[in-house]
């Protein structure tokens, strides 16, 4: 896939931003405790420079990809700021980092670029699941806008990373796409389990069951799993599920 076509895409997003009003700041207030702290996770996850994942994309010596990737960056850093914003609003700060994200970041660093992709994957499709469950189901409008807004983001980068991993591991022999399989279910499950006990006062405020959520995420991942190893149409709005 020509990696141009993603360069549109992330800059037709950021055209469409400029043309839509912020949303209703001084609008929020008090959130439950438990969503706080969901929040407040997500955000630190969000809030990351991606130098790493920028170097190796460097790398790879494609300069569409290389610019989509970075494009990539700005929206994750976009996400951060309005969950920071959301979280300001509630009266709660930030925080400096949690355990589970420090554990992601060494995982992902310590990888080659197509290893990073496929652990950064399992944080964008448990994140699909999860600002769908926040636009759908948060106590209060403006976090549900945010929401909103930040799955619309995520649907696009789904399918953006499932065309570069295709590209690498696509070609791969059989039994190498087997394993690989195997292997990258094994990673997706424990994160999502860890994800839903973790949040799951959260999750549960807003009206959705942890062992529900993980099971979604599972659905969730499979096409992307059929997409990059085996020859599953490889659509452009892979994980795009309203």
């Amino acid at each position: 896939m020509d990696f141009a076509y993603w360069v549109r895409r992330f800059e037709d997003a950021a055209a469409e931003r400029s043309r839509t009003p912020e949303p209703a700041w001084g609008t929020g207030g008090p959130l439950p405790e438990a969503l706080v702290a969901s929040l407040q996770r997500f955000q630190t996850g969000e809030d990351g420079d991606g130098a790493s994942l920028i170097a190796k994309s460097a790398r790879a010596g494609d300069a569409h990809y290389l610019a989509a990737v970075r494009m990539f960056v700005a929206e994750e850093q976009r996400h951060a700021r309005l969950l920071e914003r959301v979280l300001a609003e509630a009266g709660a700060p930030t925080i400096a980092g949690h355990w589970t994200d420090t554990v992601f970041v060494l995982v992902r660093r310590a990888l080659g670029l197509r290893l990073e992709l496929m652990t950064l994957m399992l944080a964008e499709v448990v994140a699909l699941r999860y600002y769908r469950a926040l636009r759908d189901g948060a106590p209060q409008p403006l976090l549900r806008e945010v929401a909103g807004r930040i799955l619309a983001d995520e649907e696009r980068h789904v399918p953006f990373h499932v065309a570069r991993l295709r590209r690498g591991l696509g070609r791969l022999p059989w039994p190498a796409r087997a394993a690989v399989t195997g292997g990258w279910w094994v990673l997706m499950l424990g994160a999502t389990l860890v994800v839903a006990a973790g949040h799951a006062g959260a999750l549960r405020r807003l009206g959705l069951a942890p062992a529900r959520f993980a099971a979604d995420v599972a659905r969730l991942f499979g096409p992307v799993v059929t997409a990059v190893l085996w020859s599953g149409p490889a659509r452009r709005d892979v994980g795009a599920r309203r």
